[in-house]
This record gives structure tokens, sequence and C-alpha cells, in this order.
């Protein structure tokens, strides 16, 4: 039997030697509390495909900057563009079409304690699609088999692992075939070979779906493992530090504070 799709189906590749176009612009983004600034003039893109870390140390705005990305808080300045249009300044009902194409795991999860894990995936598809509630268990039950959980759809959250509650949410997020996942602290509280598991599920989503993910994280073993590209947000300054790909940026980043932040605090000389 052919699942059904919460979504018409996208094409998943692009052609070989094509450069990834940018599914996220940041330009000149500050963010705020009342007079309070938390980071200013960020700028950066986010490629198609890419695994995109927000990286820094703890009260740095990571997590802001996610509900910046998605909407959820509205920039004290500066525009965040998707796919080339301006997502910041778009009408409301304009907006909700963008958002309907995000999937979003916040830090905890977010489970409902009193719906089972395939009620809690579930609940997007009910809200936002026709699917009758035999192609809503199918999906499900497909979703849930996507993240590791087949055989759990009837769990409840408190009868299941950390691990496999954060898995859960993964499947939620993904419901409605998102174009752009967004995952805040996706390995926060995990013990190391649950959050390597993790981090392997999320690679193997973005091959085999092809979606860009956008990721929340301080923890370095899981940015070394799976990030394409990140951004530093530094707290002395208030702004970004370096953008590019982890690795480079252990080695070559300008800016002794993200040498120390992906060298656990030891220093390292920049080339």
């Amino acid at each position: 039997m052919t699942r059904p799709s919460a979504t018409p189906d996208k094409t998943k590749s692009r052609p070989a030697g094509t450069a990834a176009p940018a599914r996220i612009s940041v330009r000149g983004l500050t963010m705020a509390y009342g007079s309070f600034v938390v980071m200013k003039d960020l700028e950066f893109d986010i490629a198609e495909r890419d695994i995109f870390v927000i990286m820094g140390g703890s009260g740095c705005g990571k997590s802001t900057l996610l509900r910046h990305l998605i909407g959820l808080h509205e920039p004290a300045a500066g525009e965040v563009f998707f796919d080339g249009e301006n997502f910041t300044a778009t009408p409301p009902d304009r907006r909700e079409k963008f958002i309907r194409r995000f999937g979003v795991m916040y830090q905890s999860g977010a489970l409902w304690s009193s719906l089972t894990l395939a009620e809690n995936v579930g609940l997007p598809l009910e809200e936002f699609t026709t699917l009758n509630a035999r192609q809503r268990r199918e999906l499900v039950n497909y979703k849930l088999a996507l993240v590791g959980l087949s055989g759990y759809e009837d769990y409840y959250p408190s009868q299941v692992s950390g691990g496999m509650n954060k898995r859960a949410g993964i499947a939620r997020a993904m419901a409605m075939d998102p174009d752009i996942l967004f995952l805040d602290e996706p390995g926060a509280g995990l013990d190391p070979l649950s959050s390597r598991r993790l981090d392997d599920l999320i690679l193997r989503l973005r091959d085999s779906l092809g979606s860009t993910v956008v990721i929340v994280t301080h923890e370095l073993a899981s940015i070394f493992a799976i990030a394409t590209n990140a951004v530093f947000l530094d707290t002395d300054t208030r702004r970004q530090g370096a953008v590019g790909p982890p690795d480079e940026l252990r080695q070559r980043a300008d800016n002794p504070a993200v040498r120390l932040f992906l060298n656990r605090g030891e220093e390292v000389p920049s080339d």
C-alpha cells in the first residue's frame, strides 16, 4: 500500500555540481527583550540540505534565535528570509503558510503526557490535513518507524526513555513532511550512547528526506559529528563570533572565543 502524504511529493535532490541555494537568510537581525539586547547584527545563510548548528555558551541566545527564525519572536531590527522571501514582513496569512512548512521540536520534546506517542505525532495531521483516521494512523506509524519507534505507538511518554521521547518529538516535527526541521537541544539530558544514536538519526533523516535541519546545541560531540555549517553566538560582544563549518572554525576562526569554545577551553592559535 502506498503511504498517504501530508503534503505533495517534493524533489529531494539537486543536480550534481550545482551550489546549494540559501533556504534561510538572516540579515542585520537584532534580538532584544525591551531595552536589553540579546544579540545584534546577525548575518548568515543556511543552505539547502544543511545541518546548521546554532552554537555558543549558556545564555547566549541560541533558543531565542531559533524562535526568531520560526516567527515566535519579532526582531528588534533586521529580517529573516525564506527562499528569498521576506518572512519577517509577510502578512499573517502568508506567514501561516510558511510556518506549515516548518517542523519544530522544542527542547523538552513537548509531548502531551496524556496522549500516546501515536496521538502526539498525529496532532498536526488532525489539525491541518483532511486525512481520515485510517490514513492518519498509517502516516503516524510510518513517521514513528522512521525514528525507530515502530511498536511503541500506544505507549505514553512516561512509559519510554528520554531518548525515545526526543525521537517521538522529532517524528511529530516531521508529521507534515516539512521542508525545514528546527530542533532545540535534541541531545540535552541524554547519555552519550543515546545522543550518538540521535545524531545518526538526524543524518539519516536529512539524507533520506532531503530536509534542511537547524539545530540549537552546545554539545561538541554532536556539533562535530553532524554539522555542515554553524553560527557561533558570542556572549561578550553580543554578536556572532563566526560562521562556517565547525571543523574549520576550530582551527582557523579569527575570534579566539570561537576556538576556545570548540576546543573545550584550550587555546589553539589560528593559522
